[in-house]
């Protein structure tokens, strides 16, 4: 423990130190790496590029490593998304996704009791100093309450908020060294300002709970979609205490833990058309798909937590999606390139060949025919990889990220992990023409 401390920046001074530090180390190196691209062969240059951007995602996801708060959730978030790094960074930060160490108790308990204005015990009849889940910006606590409810108790780290802007220009600054990144600067500034937003909200306790019991109305005619009751008197901006909802880990969902081949496939489906019905029809979506954040039942029940991460679609954002999957489902190419410039993912003033988005479609849709997909076997990621590799780069830099479509991006390619470890075998595409056909909430 006493070393977790001595590592840990533990005040903004140490942050903006340990951040500092970092982004001076690989300044450095890229500027060496610049000047010495000077002498060297085409081959020989993207061999050290390779090796430098892997130096750099090592230090990154170390560095982030050892810190709580927003820096270590876009660490995080960043991971998931190759289309704002480099894959050499990218997959190095996929460490940063696993579980954090937690705070000392006593630090968490202050925090409680400032934040609910008395002590642990009038509050609690009983409460587990050691946390069962830990993470970037806060951690969840087993509890009891007085009238003998079972609860979970989420407790935001001390100065997590006000780290927010000083944590996110030292990692965009990053980001930016040494034309590491082929994007447009305006829209890898839109993508900053969307996470940073998202953060904002997602560090507003109050905000959460607001948004648990508008999922719940909305869900209110899918039992089989538990999501947590919020315990207000027990509750403030930096502090939620929630039913404690229970469930199969996604890890153990498997024959031996009573979820044979038709439950697994259940599961996916009812995943599948619960996010449908928030895009398309709610217009807002649990866009954090962390398998933590989800929980499986024998009976085909899905628990659903940790509802700070909300992606909030505008009319019009989710009708372009919509029609945007149609166009795709259609091969309708002029009209999918139309709606993907709309949309901010394909640069304009350049032109993309029929064939490309042909080659493309037929890859992504996959998991999306009238047959059964064995996500179990899947190899659609790794394919999906070696389609980047055959596709030039001047075919490649006529996208790029849009922060309308971010997040949502997140959650398609964070369930498809999902449902790879559930084993799903279905046909996802009655399920995908039901979402497109559901008429949007007024």
């Amino acid at each position: 423990m006493a070393n977790d401390r001595r590592k840990r920046p533990s005040t903004a001074t140490g942050r903006l130190f340990r951040l500092t530090g970092m982004t001076t180390s690989i300044a450095t190196r890229v500027a060496g790496h610049q000047v010495k691209g000077l002498f060297q062969s085409e081959t020989a240059k993207a061999s050290d590029r390779e090796k430098l951007l892997k130096h750099i995602g090592r230090e990154v996801a170390a560095t982030l490593g050892e810190m709580k708060g927003a820096v270590m959730k876009v660490g995080q978030i960043a991971s998931q998304m190759q289309d704002i790094l480099p894959r050499e960074i990218s997959d190095q930060l996929k460490v940063l996704q696993n579980a954090s160490a937690p705070m000392p108790f006593h630090v968490i308990r202050r925090q409680l009791e400032r934040e609910l204005k008395d002590e642990l015990g009038n509050l609690f009849a009983s409460f587990e100093d050691t946390p069962f889940a830990a993470a970037s910006i806060g951690q969840v606590h087993r509890a009891t309450t007085h009238q003998g409810d079972q609860v979970v108790v989420k407790v935001q780290y001390p100065a997590v908020k006000e780290s927010i802007d000083s944590d996110m220009k030292h990692l965009r600054r990053i980001l930016r060294l040494g034309s590491l990144l082929r994007v447009d600067e305006a829209a890898l500034d839109a993508v900053f300002r969307e996470i940073r937003n998202q953060l904002h909200e997602e560090l507003d306790y109050c905000q959460e709970a607001n948004n648990l019991t508008l999922f719940r109305d909305f869900h209110h005619e899918q039992p089989w979609l538990i999501i947590p009751r919020v315990f207000e008197d027990l509750s403030s901006e930096k502090v939620l205490t929630l039913s404690q909802e229970s469930g199969t880990p996604l890890d153990h969902v498997d024959d031996q833990h009573g979820f044979d081949q038709a439950t697994r496939n259940l599961l996916g489906e009812r995943l599948f058309d619960a996010l449908g019905q928030q895009i398309f029809q709610f217009r807002a979506v649990h866009c954090d798909p962390h398998p933590g954040n989800f929980a499986f039942r024998p009976d085909g029940s899905i628990v659903m937590y940790d509802f700070g991460a909300v992606k909030r679609l505008p009319p019009q954002d989710a009708e372009l999606l919509r029609n945007i999957v149609r166009a795709a489902l259609d091969q309708q190419w002029h009209t999918l390139d139309t709606l993907l410039q709309q949309l901010g993912v394909r640069k304009k003033d350049t032109e993309v060949s029929s064939q490309f988005y042909a080659t493309w479609i037929e890859l992504l849709l996959r998991a999306f025919d009238n047959k059964p997909y064995d996500f179990g076997r899947s190899r659609l990621h790794t394919d999906i990889m070696q389609q980047v590799k055959r596709t030039s780069l001047d075919q490649m830099l006529k996208f790029q990220p849009s922060s309308r479509s971010l997040l949502i991006e997140r959650v398609v390619s964070g369930h498809y992990w999902t449902m790879m470890k559930l084993g799903v075998n279905t046909a996802f595409r009655p399920n995908l023409e039901r979402a497109l056909e559901i008429a949007p909430d007024a």
